[in-house]
C-alpha cells in the first residue's frame, strides 16, 4: 500500500522534498536566535563595560575619520603603519597648538564668569522684575498679580543659576570621564593600531558573513558607510566653521566671554539647533546684564541669525547636501536616548547606530513594498 501511494507522486518531485520546508523553518530560526544571541551579547558588553569603553570608541572613530588620509598615503607607496603615524603626529600638532593658543584664554574666561555669576543672577531679577512692571504698567494695574512678578524675576535668576552649574557639570564629568591619561596616552595608541589594521579589520569582518546574504549585507553596509562618512566629516566641518563665526563674532561686537560661548555654540551645533538656540540664549542673557539696552541684544541676534542663515543655505548643503539619510529628529533622539542608556558612551554610538537602522529600515521597507503583505496578492 505504501508503495503504491510513493509511485503515484509526480516524477519532477524528490522523494526527499518533503524534509526541505522543515530544514529551512529550521535555519530560519536558527538565523533568527543567532542574530537575537548576538544583540543581546552586545547590550550585556555596553551594559558591564561603559565605564572604560570610551577610549577605545573614540579611537575607532578617529580611525574611522582618518583612515581616508591614510590610505590615501598607503597608495602613493607609504607603509600604513608609517602613514598612521604621520597623520597621528600632525593631528597631535594641530590639537596642540590650539589647546596652547586658546586654553589660557577659555580658562580665564571660565573663571571669570563663574565668579560672576552671582551678580548676573540678580541682575537678571532685577531686570525681570523691571519688565514685569513696565508691562503691568502698559496693560494696566492690577493685571499683573505679585505672585506672577515674584515667580518671574526669582525664574530669571533660577535660569542663569542652572545654566552655570549644567555647564559646571558637563565640564566636570567630560573631564571625569576623559582624564588626561586616556586622552594623552591611551586614545592615541588605540588610534594607531585601528588605522594600522583598518584594511584587515574590513576584510575579516567580510569572510564572518553568510555566503548567502553576502551580496546584500555588503551592499547595506557600504550604504551605512556612505551616509555615516558623509555626516561625521561634513558635521564636523560645519561645527568648526560655525564656532569660529560665532566665536569671531562675539568677539567682535565686544560681548564679555564671547570666545567660550561662541566656540561652545558651535560645537554643540553637531545637534541640529542646539547650539545656536543654547548660544543665543546664553549671549542674551549676558548682553543684557553687562550692557543695559537693546544694542547689545541686536547685535547677538545678528551674529547668531547670519551664522545660522550661512549654515543653512551654504555650509550645509555644500559639505552635507542630500548625501545623509539621517533626519535632524532622529539625530536629536538618538543623542537623547544614548544618553540616557549609557552615558557619554551612548552619546558617541548614537549617531552611528541610528545611521544603521535607517539603512536596515529603508531595506526592509523596500522588501515590504515589494511583498504580497503589502500588495494584497493571494497564492493561487
Amino acid at each position: 500500500m505504501m508503495t503504491e501511494v510513493i509511485e503515484e507522486l509526480p516524477p519532477q518531485i524528490p522523494r526527499g522534498a518533503f524534509a526541505e520546508p522543515q530544514v529551512s523553518r529550521r535555519l530560519q530560526w536558527q538565523r533568527l536566535a543567532l542574530l537575537a544571541a548576538f544583540l543581546l551579547a552586545i547590550w550585556l558588553f555596553l551594559r558591564l563595560f561603559s565605564s572604560i569603553l570610551t577610549p577605545f570608541v573614540v579611537a575607532a572613530g578617529l580611525a574611522y575619520f582618518l583612515d581616508p588620509a591614510v590610505s590615501r598615503l598607503a597608495r602613493l607607496g607609504v607603509r600604513r603603519s608609517v602613514g598612521a603615524l604621520l597623520i597621528l603626529f600632525a593631528a597631535g600638532i594641530v590639537l596642540a597648538l590650539l589647546v596652547l593658543l586658546l586654553y589660557p584664554v577659555i580658562a580665564d574666561q571660565v573663571v571669570a564668569l563663574a565668579a560672576n555669576l552671582p551678580s548676573y543672577i540678580a541682575t537678571a531679577q532685577k531686570d525681570f522684575a523691571h519688565l514685569i512692571a513696565n508691562m503691568e504698567h502698559r496693560i494696566g494695574p492690577g493685571m499683573v498679580s505679585a505672585k506672577l512678578r515674584d515667580f518671574a524675576a526669582n525664574q530669571a535668576g533660577t535660569i542663569v543659576s542652572f545654566a552655570g552649574s549644567a555647564a559646571s557639570k558637563i565640564i566636570g564629568s567630560g573631564f571625569a570621564v576623559v582624564n588626561v591619561l586616556t586622552l594623552l596616552i591611551i586614545t592615541p595608541i588605540v588610534t594607531f593600531y585601528f588605522l594600522r589594521d583598518w584594511p584587515a579589520i574590513v576584510r575579516h569582518v567580510d569572510t564572518w558573513l553568510p555566503r548567502r546574504y553576502e551580496g546584500v549585507i555588503r551592499a547595506q553596509g557600504l550604504e551605512v558607510n556612505r551616509i555615516l562618512a558623509a555626516w561625521l566629516r561634513g558635521q564636523a566641518i560645519c561645527c568648526l566653521v560655525l564656532a569660529v563665526i560665532y566665536a569671531g563674532g562675539l568677539t567682535a561686537i565686544g560681548l564679555q566671554f564671547g570666545l567660550t560661548i561662541g566656540l561652545a555654540a558651535g560645537f554643540l551645533s553637531f545637534i541640529p539647533y542646539v547650539g545656536t538656540l543654547l548660544g543665543g540664549i546664553t549671549s542674551i542673557l549676558l548682553s543684557a546684564t553687562q550692557n543695559p539696552g537693546w544694542s547689545g541684544v541686536i547685535n547677538v541676534l545678528i551674529v547668531f541669525g547670519c551664522g545660522q542663515a550661512l549654515n543653512d543655505y551654504y555650509i550645509q548643503p555644500r559639505f552635507l547636501g542630500d548625501r545623509v539619510g539621517l533626519p535632524a529628529v532622529w539625530v536629536i533622539f538618538s543623542l537623547f536616548a544614548g544618553a540616557a542608556a549609557f552615558g557619554f558612551l551612548g552619546i558617541m554610538l548614537a549617531v552611528p547606530v541610528t545611521a544603521t537602522l535607517g539603512v536596515l529600515a529603508r531595506f526592509w521597507l523596500r522588501r515590504y513594498l515589494r511583498s504580497p503583505l503589502y500588495l494584497d496578492a493571494t497564492e493561487e
